[in-house]
């Protein structure tokens, strides 16, 4: 099919991943010395085999179909956050929820579209597309035919001008695994802490890390009671959530939970939980002298400095993001 039979001449960018295989290859130089490394910790190489075989199918199958209709830009994971995506591209990720969410928080509301590369071994909540749908799914797409999905972002600017968005969650901590120290502002109430970091979910994230850490508090609590131990109270439930405890990815708030607060003379462990709104940022000037670090959705590499007097303030982001489902 030459240019001039395409549907649009606006990019189709297609992201890709390095596989378990491609990043050990990476690390120790040839195929056989990393089988030899796998193998003599006792695991089955040819599984890395396997699943770089299937990603490299589905990602050549990819590109047959979407040149079919339109320009192809294909594009690799890490060179995502300087990428300047056109206002009219489309989005094709290949590969897991993971790579979903981390693609779509450097967007400006273009339309994603998830892709499963290996339904047999991946599941997927933000990958309702094989290879095979995306011939007839594109043309939908650019006649504006298919539900998009809106998401709400979170976002943590700093005084300094820089700024991180967040699909699922924002992590504001030390990279150590020593306390954060802190002072923590929101609703005209302040309170120093000392923590093991904070966590800041979206609507989309609230199934992950921040349902983890409540349950975790509602089960040490109730073993406290149960053997006599002074508990805190419990926290509220999310307003909004389903009877899983799951909130719409548009949720109009985001929620934050504080990790382990220590109280001390000096630190508090009173705002521990709590809503985010439109109007009601939350505010966090950071009181470590190093290693201090804002970063999201489980990318620790593409992380803010966060160090003594520098101030973030934690609000709903500006845009939106928009998967195609």
């Amino acid at each position: 099919m030459n240019g001039g039979d395409r549907m649009s001449e606006n990019k189709i960018v297609l992201i890709k991943r390095k596989t378990r295989l491609e990043e050990l290859v990476v690390r120790y130089n040839t195929i056989q010395q990393a089988q030899f490394y796998i193998e003599r910790l006792g695991a089955d190489f040819s599984d890395y085999i396997s699943e770089d075989l299937n990603y490299r199918k589905a990602v050549e199958t990819a590109v047959i179909e979407l040149s079919a209709v339109g320009r192809v830009h294909l594009l690799e994971r890490q060179h995502v956050p300087n990428f300047i995506f056109g206002d009219e591209d489309t989005v094709v990720v290949v590969g897991q929820d993971g790579l979903v969410a981390n693609t779509l928080k450097y967007l400006r509301e273009q339309p994603l579209i998830g892709v499963n590369p290996d339904p047999q071994r991946w599941d997927g909540v933000l990958l309702p597309f094989t290879v095979k749908d995306l011939r007839l799914l594109l043309p939908d797409v650019f006649r504006g035919r298919r539900e998009v999905r809106e998401v709400t972002l979170a976002k943590a600017e700093l005084n300094d001008g820089q700024s991180l968005y967040g699909v699922n969650d924002l992590f504001i901590g030390r990279k150590t695994h020593v306390s954060a120290r802190y002072l923590l502002q929101l609703s005209g109430t302040a309170e120093q802490q000392s923590s093991s970091g904070i966590i800041v979910s979206t609507g989309m994230g609230s199934t992950g890390w921040m349902r983890s850490v409540l349950a975790g508090a509602a089960g040490i609590a109730r073993s406290a009671a149960g053997i006599g131990l002074a508990a805190p109270e419990a926290a509220a439930g999310l307003a909004g959530a389903d009877a899983r405890g799951r909130l719409a990815w548009d949720h109009p708030h985001l929620y934050f939970t504080v990790r382990e607060p220590f109280p001390s003379r000096t630190t508090s462990a009173g705002l521990v939980f709590g809503q985010i709104s439109s109007n009601q940022p939350l505010r966090i000037i950071s009181q470590m002298p190093e290693d201090g670090v804002i970063f999201s959705d489980g990318v620790e590499s593409d992380f803010l400095e966060f160090n003594s007097g520098v101030e973030a303030v934690i609000s709903l982001a500006e845009k939106r993001g928009r998967l195609v489902v």
